[in-house]
């Protein structure tokens, strides 16, 4: 889910207890990534926004001074420096021609000060260097022990990749939000509520737990004893992990996934958990980037289980959103199939309670059912990819077609295939 993270652009959260290697993994991974700048901090009710984003730069408030990330950045001044250095490295020789050559420098870099002074006159500037806003990836432990003061800016900054300062916005080039936590905020209580909008920003959500096996736990233990736990080679440049988002973000997205996708979120809601629009919309992504990591030329069913850290909000939700990804995506025609085939037992079991008392008209209610759900059938066998799936397709029209049958011959009325019937509409 890291490596799904840095793909898609979307916030990791870890939820788990202390010790479970949480901070661990996340640093371990994105200490693997050359040429990205990194920012981390463990937050506190005390950590303020100017720890996060900078502080203002106290010269850029004073009238003739020029703000120092100005000036940084500017070659001309760099260069008259560079001039006025050359000419004091010189003052050995005690000569007029010295002097001059130092006070004409001195001249020029003043003058050009004042000249860049005026043009930011009244522009206050925050000093960013090794903070948020100049960071590609961001790890924020504790995340929901932030204070309501730094709140707002986190949320910005997550959602839109933006900070404000001094009434002017701008731009972060950060790449993802990584964040850990031993607890979720109970966001029953008024003064936590506060940060439910802040949990809503945290796209991906991981629980970790104990390692549960007794065989790993002794072979991590093992590794730790060796000496061999963390090392990690393998490595990719901040340009390679661009190339690789570009490509991940172009791979097909066939429009039965989107189907897919659609028939999980309305059994989740059907389920009780309540799957946004937003949400929902924004599915495709996740899923293109686990097909990716596979080596799938486009996405299929069985990448949407990824989504099992997605498309909960509660962690006591994350069991039903992962078995219904499992029954529905590691053999979603399996699943369409007996969906038919319950809708048509139950037609069955419909007409069976009624024939006696209304015979005819019973059937004629049943037939309209059937041909419904031969119309999905139908549907089902031209998205058959497989030689096992066609085989499932075929062994429900035989179920439809003898539910059909043995209607017609309960009230004695003759026999007509279904493909006859849809035929006839």
């Amino acid at each position: 889910m890291i490596a799904i993270a840095l793909l898609t652009r979307k916030n990791l959260f870890i939820l788990g207890a202390p010790g479970q290697a949480k901070s661990y993994a996340i640093n371990a991974f994105r200490s693997r990534i050359t040429g990205a700048r990194q920012f981390e901090r463990l937050l506190s009710k005390q950590t303020d926004e100017e720890q996060l984003f900078g502080r203002i730069d106290l010269s850029s408030l004073i009238p003739g001074a020029v703000p120092e990330n100005i000036l940084e950045q500017d070659s001309v001044y760099h260069n008259l420096r560079f001039d006025l250095k050359c000419a004091m490295d010189g003052q050995q020789q005690d000569t007029p021609a010295t002097f001059e050559f130092i006070r004409k420098a001195t001249e020029k870099l003043e003058t050009y000060c004042s000249a860049v002074a005026a043009l930011h006159k009244g522009e206050p500037m925050v000093q960013t260097a090794g903070k948020i806003p100049e960071a590609d990836i961001v790890f924020l432990d504790e995340i929901f022990k932030c204070n309501d003061g730094v709140l707002n800016s986190l949320l910005t900054a997550l959602n839109e990749r933006k900070y404000t300062n001094e009434g002017s916005t701008y731009p972060i080039p950060t790449i993802f939000f990584f964040a850990a936590s031993n607890e979720v905020p109970n966001f029953s209580d008024p003064q936590e509520k506060i940060l439910e909008a802040l949990y809503d920003r945290l796209e991906l959500k991981v629980v970790t737990a104990n390692i549960e096996d007794r065989d790993k736990r002794l072979a991590v233990l093992r590794d730790k004893q060796a000496g061999r736990t963390g090392q990690i080679t393998a490595s990719i440049t901040l340009d390679e992990l661009k190339q690789m988002q570009e490509e991940v973000a172009n791979l097909p997205v066939p429009e039965a996934i989107n189907e897919l996708a659609d028939d999980i979120l309305c059994q989740l809601r059907k389920d009780d958990i309540p799957v946004s629009d937003r949400k929902y919309l924004n599915y495709y992504p996740i899923a293109q980037a686990k097909a990716w990591l596979s080596g799938h030329t486009q996405v299929e069913p069985q990448d949407l289980l990824a989504l099992k850290n997605y498309l909960w909000q509660k962690p006591g939700e994350r069991s039903v959103v992962e078995s219904e990804l499992n029954r529905m995506c590691i053999n979603p025609m399996q699943d369409k199939v007996n969906n038919i085939r319950g809708m048509a037992a139950e037609a069955k079991e419909e007409f069976d309670a009624a024939k006696e008392q209304v015979g005819r008209k019973a059937l004629i209610k049943l037939r309209g059912e059937l041909l419904r759900l031969y119309g999905d059938q139908q549907k089902l066998a031209s998205e058959a990819q497989s030689d096992s799936e066609q085989q499932m397709t075929d062994g429900l029209l035989t179920d439809l077609e003898s539910i059909s049958r043995q209607a017609h011959e309960a009230v004695g009325f003759t026999y007509t295939p279904l493909e006859q019937l849809a035929a006839l509409q």
